[in-house]
C-alpha cells in the first residue's frame, strides 16, 4: 500500500473509535475501509518511516480499496465538518497539515494549483483535468517517498537495495537480540513478518538477483501499483482477515477486520450494511465466503478508477451552477474540502512553492 515506506509486512496497530469503522490500521493489508470520499485516495498512500540503523517496522498495511464504500461511510458520519474525519482517520499531525495556513494564504495557493490544474486554460476545471491532476500526486507522492527511504536501506551505496540490506535494517536488532522482545504479541509479529516481507521483496525483484533497482523496491513498497504484485496483495489481504486459516473469509471475518463489538451491543446501521453487501457484492459464487479471486475483486476491481472517483466527487460537491465543471471561484469557495483532498495531498501542495508542482 511499508520499516520503511511500507515497511514489513505488518505490526499491528489500528485505530478506532467506539461504535466506529477502523480507520488506519497497521500491518499488511490493502483495503480502504468506510471513509469519506476525500480521504479515499490518499489512505492507499500513508506509509511509516523507518527508523534507521536500528529497528525499522515490517511494511506497513495500506489500506484496501473498497469501491463504493466511501460513500456509505457518508450516511453514518456524525456531521458534514471535515476536521474529525481529517484527525481520526490520519491523526492530528496529519491534519495539521493545512492548518499551518490561514484561510487566505490557503485560497491564494490554492488558486495557484488551481491554474496548474487547468490544463487548456479555459478558466474550468472538467473532471477529466482533476483525475490527471491527482494522478499526477499519486505518482509523485510514490516516488518522492521511495527516495526518502532509499539512502535508510542502501547502505553500501551502491545504488540498489539487497534483500540483506533491507532486513539488516528492518529486522536486524530483533534477529540479533530477541531475548529483549518479551512481549509475545511483538515476537509473533516479527516472526511471522519477516519471512512475508522476503516473500513480497522477491515478488518485486524481477531479475531475481537478490537486489532491488529503484523499481523494484517501489514495488515492494507499493505493490497496488503494479501489475505483477497483485498476487502479493491479494494473498496478504487473506492472511490479514483469514483468522481460522481456512483460506476464506468468510462475513464474520470480513467484519471483525473493520468492526470490533468490544461493547457487546447491537451492530450500528453501517456495520449491517456491510454484512448484505458481502453477501450482495463480495461473495460472488454464494458460498457464504470470499476466496482468493472474490477478495481480488473486492480489493483490485479492474473496473473502477479511484482518481476518477475523486474527481467526480469534488465536482459534485464544488459545482454550484451545476454546468459539470469548476470555475477557480468554486473551488476557493470550497476550499477547506480541497486542501482535505487528494487533488491538493492533504494540504501538502499548499505548503510548496507553487513551482515545485
Amino acid at each position: 500500500m511499508s520499516g520503511a515506506a511500507s515497511g514489513g509486512a505488518g505490526l499491528r496497530g489500528g485505530a478506532r473509535a467506539a461504535g466506529r469503522p477502523r480507520g488506519m490500521a497497521g500491518g499488511a493489508g490493502w483495503r480502504l475501509l468506510p471513509v469519506p470520499p476525500p480521504l479515499v485516495l490518499l489512505l492507499l498512500l500513508l506509509l511509516l518511516v523507518p527508523v534507521p540503523g536500528g529497528l525499522g517496522k515490517p511494511t506497513a498495511r495500506q489500506e484496501r480499496a473498497r469501491p463504493g464504500a466511501a460513500q456509505q461511510q457518508q450516511q453514518h458520519e456524525d456531521g458534514p465538518g471535515f476536521q474529525y474525519d481529517h484527525e481520526a482517520f490520519l491523526g492530528k499531525e496529519e491534519a495539521r497539515s493545512f492548518d499551518q495556513l490561514s484561510p487566505e494564504e490557503s485560497r491564494e495557493r490554492l488558486g495557484k494549483i488551481v491554474d496548474r490544474i487547468d490544463e487548456n486554460k479555459d478558466g474550468y476545471l472538467t473532471t477529466e483535468e482533476l483525475k490527471n491532476w491527482i494522478k499526477r500526486v499519486q505518482k509523485r507522492y510514490i516516488y518522492e517517498n521511495v527516495a526518502k527511504v532509499w539512502k535508510d536501506y542502501d547502505l553500501n551505496k551502491d545504488n540498489k537495495i539487497a534483500w540483506e540490506e533491507y532486513k539488516q535494517a528492518t529486522y536486524g536488532y530483533y534477529l540479533e537480540n530477541p531475548e529483549e522482545f518479551q512481549d509475545a504479541t511483538d515476537r509473533h509479529s516479527f516472526k511471522k513478518m519477516l519471512p512475508r516481507d522476503e516473500r513480497r521483496f522477491k515478488t518485486a525483484d524481477l531479475d531475481g538477483d537478490l537486489a532491488a533497482t529503484r523499481e523494484e523496491f517501489t514495488a515492494f513498497l507499493h505493490p497496488e501499483e503494479f501489475e505483477h504484485m497483485k498476487n502479493i496483495v491479494v494473498l496478504e489481504t487473506l492472511e490479514d482477515i483469514d483468522k481460522n486459516e481456512d483460506g476464506f473469509v468468510d462475513q464474520d471475518e470480513y467484519i471483525a477486520d473493520m468492526f470490533a463489538n468490544e461493547e457487546g451491543g447491537p451492530e450500528p446501521d453501517w456495520v449491517i450494511t456491510e454484512r448484505e453487501q458481502f453477501s450482495d457484492f463480495r461473495d460472488l459464487n454464494k458460498d457464504g465466503k470470499m476466496d482468493k479471486e472474490e477478495i481480488q475483486h473486492w480489493i483490485l476491481p479492474q473496473d473502477y478508477d479511484h482518481a476518477l472517483a475523486e474527481a467526480r466527487h469534488l465536482v459534485y460537491e464544488s459545482d454550484v451552477d451545476k454546468d459539470q465543471k469548476l470555475t477557480k471561484e468554486e473551488v476557493l469557495d470550497n476550499w477547506n474540502m480541497f486542501v482535505g483532498s487528494q487533488a491538493t495531498n492533504y494540504g501538502e501542495d499548499l505548503t510548496r512553492n507553487h513551482d515545485e508542482l
